[in-house]
């Protein structure tokens, strides 16, 4: 897809990847940029800077009735939504099965359910007009598992199986569909080396912003920043156990650090 002329919304945009993507579309030439985000404050001044094509708005997408505001208030500025890019996320604690359920459950809820409650907002437009694209910010961890956090791993893998069934069920339809795994990126949520995402290095939201814009043009379905992934996926479907043996090992290392 040709992002020029085209409404895009970009969720967790008041910063990192976010912010980048925003930055991206508008320098691509979307005629409207909405950047939605919790903190009403740092979206406005990231829509400041992109200029009268963007549209500062409060999101909780916690909340699917904040997410079915949100995509009114696009349409109501830019008339339709192009391009939808559910990014919103938030890392939690280190910790597995013994975390609280609060936390678990906001998860599900930013890493799951934002997804299902942005799809049921703009898909169904985008296939009656036979055009548009759905974006999901996973994780490798979607992919590979991370050793640091049980809760974020889960649900990132479920934020990877929404992406993969909504392809399934709506990529004839004129609905493209990507889902974004990156590593570990220069954002909020990271600190210090980057823990066992950052083993490949650190990117900036800039250079993850460029693998989309490339992705979204070619219509291909993983969006992969650091491309050592995909061999870490491979290696994973065929050997799994020695996978998981290289994984306990590395958590294991964790765990010996913290």
């Amino acid at each position: 897809m040709d992002i020029r002329d085209k409404v895009a919304i970009v969720t967790g945009a008041a910063s990192g990847i976010g912010a980048g993507l925003a930055r991206r579309f508008a320098a691509e030439g979307a005629r409207g940029v909405v950047v939605a985000d919790i903190n009403l404050e740092r979206a406005e001044g990231v829509a400041r800077g992109l200029g009268p094509v963007a549209l500062a708005v409060r999101c909780d997408v916690s909340r699917e009735a904040d997410i079915q505001a949100l995509v009114a208030a696009a349409r109501q500025r830019f008339g339709q939504v192009d391009i939808y890019m559910s990014n919103a996320g938030i890392l939690g604690r280190v910790g597995g099965f013994e975390l609280e359920d609060a936390l678990w459950d906001k998860m599900w809820q930013i890493h799951g359910m934002a997804h299902v409650w942005a799809a049921r907002a703009v898909v169904p437009e985008m296939a009656a007009r036979g055009e548009g694209y759905f974006v999901v910010t996973a994780s490798a961890a979607g992919l590979l598992n991370i050793v640091e956090s049980a809760p974020y791993g889960v649900t990132k893998h479920a934020a990877v199986a929404f992406a993969e069934w909504l392809r399934i069920a709506y990529g004839r339809r004129g609905v493209r569909v990507s889902c974004l795994c990156p590593q570990s990126v220069q954002t909020d949520m990271v600190t210090g080396d980057g823990g066992s995402a950052g083993h490949d290095g650190i990117l900036t939201p800039e250079q993850v912003a460029s693998e989309v814009v490339a992705t979204l043009h070619d219509e291909k379905f993983l969006v992969l920043p650091h491309p050592e992934v995909l061999q870490y996926f491979r290696n994973k479907g065929q050997d799994y156990d020695r996978w998981i043996g290289g994984m306990q090992k590395l958590h294991a290392a964790h765990a010996k650090a913290g």
